[in-house]
C-alpha cells in the first residue's frame, strides 16, 4: 500500500475541509478544529472511565456519525485509530481496513454529502473503487450509507420531521431531505438493514441539520436537531456527542415533537457530563451566523451528576461544575446565577403578569387592514410598516380580542430584537408608550397599567440594565415572548427607576454590578428607533 495514504491530507495547510462552503446556516459543515475538540473531550472521558485507557487503541469500539456531511468526524476518528492501533495491528493496510470496515460508520444526509464523506474517509467516492484505501467492501457505499427517502406525509406535514409537503414532496432526482436516521420508529432495526447484523455503537457523534424550513408553506421553521439527539440515545450507546444550536437552553423554540420535553431531559437526566457553549457561533463556525450561538456536549449513559460547563465568549472561557436543572431553562453564565438567586429570593410577582401574549388584539405583524386617516369609530393602531414604527387607524368595532385592554395605558415592546451574540448588547428594542384608546399589531406585545404616570414609571424600569439583564437570561434568540420576562419582578409604579436604586434594593455587589454593565449597554430613548 502507498505510504502516502496514511491520512496525512488533513495535516496540509489549508485542510480542504476547512475551505468548503456551508450548505446553509441549517446544515453547517463542521470545521476540523471543532471536530478535534469534540474528539479530545470524548477521549478524556473514555480514559477517565476506563482506568486511563486510550480509546484510539481499542479495536472493538464502534463509531457512528448519523448525519455525515463532509465526513470530518469519520476522517478524524480514522486518523486517530490508525495511529492508536499501530502496536496491535502493525500492518498498515490491515489496520486501515479493519478500522474502515469494522469501526467507522456513517449515514449521509444527501447524495452529495455521501460522495464527499466517502472521498474524505476512503479517499474515493466509491468505497470499493480502485483508489479506495479500504479493501473489504463489496459496495460503493461501504459503511457510509445513503439512499434517497420519501417523507411520510400526514396531511400537509411529514409525521417524522414536520417537513412541509408543499416544499419537499419532490420529483425523482431532487433531494427530499428526509433524513434516514430520524425517519423511522425502530432505529435499531433500521441500522441492521443499513449495515447488516446487530449494530451496537459505543459512540454516536455528529453535527445534525438544525431545522426544517417552512418558508414557502406560510409557517415558520421548525427545529429538528433534537430529533437526532433523542434517536441517538435510543440506540443505547455509551456516549453521544453532537454540536447543536444553543437555543434549546432557553426561550421559546418551535420544534417537531416534544421539544420542551427535550430541554427538560437534557437539563435533568444527569447524563450530560460536559457542555461547551459558544454565545457567538462564529467562534465555533467562522463566518457563520447562528442566532443564539451553538454548543457541543458529551452525554454519558453511565454518568449521573453535575455537568462541567465551559462558557466561551470573545475568546475567553469560564468552566464550572453546574447543576443544569436548577431552573426550567439553563442560565448560560454561572456569574448570572448568583444575581438571579438574589432577585428570586424576594418572591415578588413577575412583570409577565401584566404583559400580553403575542398578537394581543389578534392582528398579525403584517396586518394590512389599517388606514392613515381617522374615520368614525376608529382608534389608533400601533404597527411597524416598512421597518418603521407607525400609527394608523382601525375600527374599534372590529376588535374581538382583549377588548378590556383597549382603554388601558400601554407600554409597547417589540417581540423581535437581536439576540445579543456580542457584548455589551441592548437585548430589547426601545419601548413605546401608547395612550388609550389604542390597539397594536402582532409586532408588539404590551404591558398594561392604569395611568400615564404608571406607564412612564414602567418605561423607566424597562430601560434599566437590571431589567434587560434579567430578560437576557431567558432570551437566547431574537424573539422575546411573554415567558422571556418571567424573572423580572414587578416594582411600584410611582417613581423613575434607575439601575442604582435596583442594585441597592437587591443587594448586588460591585463585582455583580460590573458584570451586568459589561454585558448590557445603556438604552437611550432619544433619537431614532433601531427596529425590527
Amino acid at each position: 500500500m502507498n505510504k502516502q495514504a496514511q491520512f496525512t491530507l488533513h495535516g496540509r495547510n489549508p485542510d480542504v475541509l476547512s475551505c468548503i462552503a456551508n450548505l446553509s446556516n441549517d446544515e453547517v459543515f463542521t470545521p476540523p478544529e471543532l471536530a478535534n475538540r469534540m474528539l479530545d473531550m470524548l477521549a478524556e472521558a473514555w480514559a477517565a472511565d476506563h482506568d486511563g485507557a486510550n480509546i484510539w487503541a481499542d479495536k472493538t469500539v464502534r463509531f457512528l456519525d448519523p448525519c455525515a456531511k463532509s465526513g470530518v468526524f469519520l476522517r478524524q476518528i480514522t486518523s486517530r485509530l490508525t495511529a492508536g492501533l499501530a502496536d496491535e495491528i502493525p500492518d498498515l493496510a490491515e489496520r486501515v481496513n479493519h478500522i474502515l470496515t469494522r469501526q467507522v460508520y456513517g449515514i449521509a444526509i444527501t447524495h452529495l454529502t455521501s460522495l464527499l464523506a466517502r472521498r474524505s474517509v476512503y479517499c474515493s467516492k466509491q468505497a470499493n473503487g480502485k483508489h479506495s484505501i479500504a479493501r473489504g467492501f463489496a459496495s460503493e457505499a461501504g459503511n457510509i450509507w445513503f439512499e434517497r427517502l420519501e417523507h411520510t406525509w400526514r396531511n400537509t406535514k411529514c409525521e417524522f420531521c414536520g417537513a412541509p409537503k408543499a416544499i419537499l414532496d419532490r420529483e425523482e432526482g431532487l433531494e427530499t431531505h428526509a433524513y434516514a436516521f430520524i425517519h423511522t420508529d425502530d432505529i435499531k432495526t433500521r441500522l441492521a438493514e443499513m449495515f447488516g447484523g446487530d449494530m451496537q455503537f459505543d459512540v454516536i457523534i455528529g453535527n445534525p441539520p438544525y431545522q426544517m424550513t417552512d418558508a414557502a408553506g406560510g409557517g415558520v421553521d421548525s427545529s429538528i436537531y433534537h430529533l437526532f439527539v433523542d434517536q441517538a440515545k435510543r440506540l443505547d450507546p455509551r456516549y453521544v456527542s453532537m454540536v447543536i444550536p444553543s437555543r434549546w437552553m432557553a426561550g421559546a423554540t418551535r420544534g417537531v415533537g416534544d421539544f420542551d420535553g427535550f430541554r427538560e431531559r437534557m437539563l435533568t437526566d444527569g447524563h450530560l457530563c460536559k457542555l461547551v457553549d459558544y454565545s457567538n457561533a462564529r467562534e465555533a463556525f467562522p463566518g457563520v451566523e447562528i442566532k443564539g450561538g451553538v454548543c457541543y456536549f458529551l452525554w454519558d449513559s453511565a454518568y449521573n451528576g453535575l455537568c462541567e460547563v465551559t462558557t466561551m465568549r470573545d475568546g475567553e472561557s469560564i468552566t464550572a461544575m453546574r447543576e443544569l436543572g436548577q431552573f426550567d431553562v439553563f442560565v448560560r453564565d454561572p456569574r448570572a446565577v448568583v444575581i438571579l438567586e438574589k432577585v428570586l429570593s424576594k418572591g415578588e410577582p413577575s412583570v409577565a403578569d401584566i404583559l400580553t401574549n403575542t398578537e394581543p388584539f389578534k392582528y398579525e405583524s403584517n396586518f394590512k387592514g389599517w388606514h392613515k386617516n381617522k374615520q368614525a369609530d376608529d382608534i389608533p393602531i400601533y404597527l411597524i410598516a416598512n421597518r418603521k414604527r407607525t400609527i394608523g387607524f382601525t375600527p374599534r368595532s372590529q376588535i374581538t380580542k382583549n377588548n378590556n385592554l383597549i382603554d388601558s395605558w400601554k407600554v409597547l415592546v417589540v417581540r423581535g430584537y437581536g439576540a445579543g451574540e456580542t457584548v455589551p448588547h441592548q437585548i430589547l428594542g426601545k419601548p413605546w408608550i401608547a395612550p388609550p384608546p389604542s390597539v397594536c399589531t402582532g409586532s408588539f406585545m404590551f404591558f398594561y397599567v392604569s395611568s400615564e404616570a404608571e406607564a412612564i414609571s414602567l418605561q423607566s424600569y424597562f430601560t434599566t440594565r437590571f431589567f434587560r439583564f434579567l430578560v437576557s437570561l431567558r432570551k437566547i434568540t431574537q424573539n422575546a415572548f411573554r415567558s422571556t420576562y418571567s424573572w423580572v419582578p414587578v416594582q411600584t409604579w410611582d417613581r423613575q427607576w434607575t439601575d442604582e436604586a435596583l442594585y441597592k434594593k437587591y443587594g448586588l455587589t460591585s463585582d455583580e454590578i460590573e458584570y451586568i454593565e459589561a454585558v448590557i449597554r445603556p438604552m437611550d430613548l432619544s433619537g431614532d428607533v433601531e427596529d425590527e
